[in-house]
């Protein structure tokens, strides 16, 4: 098996990390060697996370190169528009699209203004999108927060991981009283994508 590249980006308080997390011990689950990277900034207040995921038979290093992410899963717009550069050239890269948008200070005081036709300028690249307000989606299911397994699920089904027993690994990482609605915001994420 060749190995796959997995890129997570978004900003701090969405979940990217807690979805790389169970993506990686899902993945490890079905016995695929993985190897994550987290790389973030002021996570706590709404900087840029980024998480890199690659598995396969046997990886070496957690990094992704720059053209080489099958998917980019973007919790952001303008934070998957910034790391566009890690997705394959070659047609055949998937991005996972959340449409939201968080502003960015230079953004909130004025000095810069957040692009337009950013789900446009990601469709050039990519050979696949799949986007959705998530965030919109997470809050009919009564809670914001579960955002996060919404994209997660889609990324399962883009991936061809369904097989994995993702309740288990839900259930293993969630609290408790919480496990039920991150299930099912998993499953509405599969079925959004």
């Amino acid at each position: 098996m060749t190995i796959k590249n997995i890129l997570l980006t978004g900003v701090g308080g969405q979940g990217t990390i807690l979805a790389s997390k169970l993506l990686t011990e899902g993945l490890q689950l079905q016995g695929f060697d993985v190897k994550m990277s987290e790389i973030h900034g002021m996570s706590q207040r709404e900087g840029p996370v980024l998480t890199h995921v690659r598995y396969g038979e046997k990886v070496f290093s957690p990094i992704v190169e720059a053209k080489k992410a099958d998917v980019i899963i973007g919790f952001e717009e303008l934070e998957v528009l910034r790391n566009l550069d890690y997705l394959r050239t070659d047609g055949k890269g998937i991005v996972i699209l959340n449409r939201v948008r968080v502003n960015p200070i230079g953004v909130q005081n004025g000095s810069d203004k957040y692009p337009e036709n950013i789900e446009e300028l990601i469709g050039r690249r990519a050979g696949k999108v799949v986007a959705m307000d998530a965030s919109a989606e997470a809050r009919q299911l009564g809670n914001p927060r579960v955002m996060n397994m919404i994209l997660l699920g889609a990324s399962v089904r883009q991936l061809a991981l369904e097989e994995i027993n993702w309740a288990k690994v839900i259930a293993e990482n969630v609290k408790p009283q919480y496990v039920e609605l991150n299930k099912k915001a998993f499953e509405l994420g599969k079925s959004l994508s």
